[in-house]
C-alpha cells in the first residue's frame, strides 16, 4: 500500500467520523433522552429534519425575523433619505436655457470649437470620449472587467481535482456539459450554414466600425459588441469545442489584460506630457484620414477587444460555468 492511497483512506476515515460524530450530537441536542439509546433510522432521519427546521426555518427562527424585520426598516429609511437628497439636488440645478446651465459652460463650447484641433478626430464624441475624458472612458472599461471577474468568481466551474476527493464537482461539469448539449444545435443545418455566412461579415463590419470611430459614429464600445454578438452567434452554431479552438479562457485572458495595459499606459503617458508642457511627439495626422487623431484609433481597438471578449466571457459563463 504506497502513502498516497494510506492518506486518501485517512481522510475518508476522518470524514466518516466526523459526519458521525456530528449526527449523534444533533441527536443529543434534539432530544437529551436519546443520549445513552439506540435511535433508530426513523426517528434519527425526523430528529434531523426537526433541527434543520429549528435552525434554518425563518418562521421559528425569532433572530433570524428580527434581522428581516430591521433589514427592511433599514431599507426604507435608505430609500426615503436618499430619496430627499436627489429632490434637494435636483431643486437646485439651474432651469433648462439658463446661462448659467451645465450644458452652457465653456467646457462644451471647447468640445466643439477645440476638438477637431487639438483631438485630430473628426468625430467630436470619440474626441470627448477617448481625449478630454480618457481616464472616465478607462474606469468603464475596468468596470466590465471586474464585471467578468465577478461572473468568473460566481459561475465558474472549477476542473481541478485535488487527489481525487472532490469528485462532486467533476459530477457537475459532466452535468452542466450534458445539459448544455440540449441547448447547443450542433447538427442544425440551417443555423450553421447560415452562420458561416453571417459571422465574418458581422465581424468584418465590428472591425469597420471600430476603426473608423474617429472619423465617423462608431467606436470601441460598438464595434466590440457587434464582435461579441458575431462570437455568440458562432458558439451558438458550432459549439464550444469548435470555437474553443481559437477563443478560450487564455485568449480572453491575454487580450483583456493587453488591451487595458495599452489603455493605461498610453493616457498615463500623454496626460504627463499634457499636464508638464510637454511634447508627447505623437502625430494627430491629417483630419479625416484612417490614420488620424493621435492615440483615439489604437485606444478605441483596445476598448473594443475587450468589450467583445467581455460580452462572449459572459454568455459563456452564465451558459456553461466556463469557456
Amino acid at each position: 500500500m504506497n502513502s498516497d492511497s494510506l492518506f486518501k483512506r485517512l481522510l475518508s476515515w476522518i470524514r466518516e467520523s466526523s459526519e458521525s460524530f456530528d449526527e449523534d450530537m444533533t441527536i443529543q441536542d434534539v432530544d437529551e433522552n436519546e443520549r445513552f439509546g439506540v435511535v433508530d433510522k426513523t426517528t434519527h432521519a425526523e430528529n434531523l429534519e426537526m433541527v434543520r427546521r429549528k435552525v434554518y426555518s425563518e418562521k421559528e427562527n425569532k433572530s433570524m425575523r428580527r434581522m428581516e424585520a430591521l433589514y427592511r426598516w433599514f431599507a426604507v429609511l435608505f430609500a426615503c433619505f436618499f430619496t430627499f437628497v436627489l429632490i434637494v439636488t435636483v431643486s437646485h440645478m439651474p432651469k433648462t436655457g439658463d446661462i448659467n446651465n451645465p450644458a452652457n459652460n465653456e467646457v462644451a463650447e471647447r468640445y466643439i470649437k477645440e476638438g477637431l484641433k487639438e483631438t485630430g478626430a473628426t468625430n467630436i464624441v470619440a474626441g470627448m470620449i477617448l481625449d478630454y475624458r480618457a481616464f472616465d472612458t478607462l474606469g468603464e472599461s475596468h468596470v466590465l472587467f471586474v464585471a467578468a471577474i465577478v461572473v468568473t468568481i460566481l459561475l465558474r466551474l472549477d476542473k481541478k481535482e485535488k487527489d481525487g476527493i472532490n469528485t462532486s464537482i467533476i459530477e457537475t461539469i459532466g452535468e452542466a456539459e450534458k445539459d448544455d448539449k440540449i441547448f447547443e444545435p450542433k447538427n442544425d443545418t440551417i443555423l450553421q450554414k447560415v452562420s458561416l455566412i453571417f459571422v465574418p461579415v458581422i465581424i468584418i463590419f465590428g472591425i469597420y466600425v471600430i476603426l473608423n470611430g474617429h472619423l465617423s459614429p462608431g467606436g470601441g464600445f460598438s464595434g466590440g459588441a457587434i464582435i461579441g454578438a458575431a462570437l455568440i452567434m458562432y458558439l451558438n452554431a458550432f459549439g464550444f469545442e469548435k470555437t474553443g479552438k481559437f477563443f478560450n479562457e487564455k485568449v480572453y485572458k491575454t487580450v483583456c489584460f493587453s488591451g487595458l495595459a495599452f489603455y493605461a499606459l498610453a493616457k498615463c503617458y500623454a496626460f504627463f506630457c499634457g499636464a508638464n508642457h510637454l511634447d508627447s511627439h505623437i502625430s494627430k495626422g491629417i483630419a479625416g484620414h484612417i490614420l488620424s487623431a493621435g492615440l483615439i484609433l489604437p485606444l478605441d481597438i483596445a476598448v473594443g477587444c475587450v468589450v467583445a471578449c467581455t460580452m462572449y466571457g459572459f454568455y459563456a459563463m452564465f451558459r456553461k460555468g466556463g469557456f
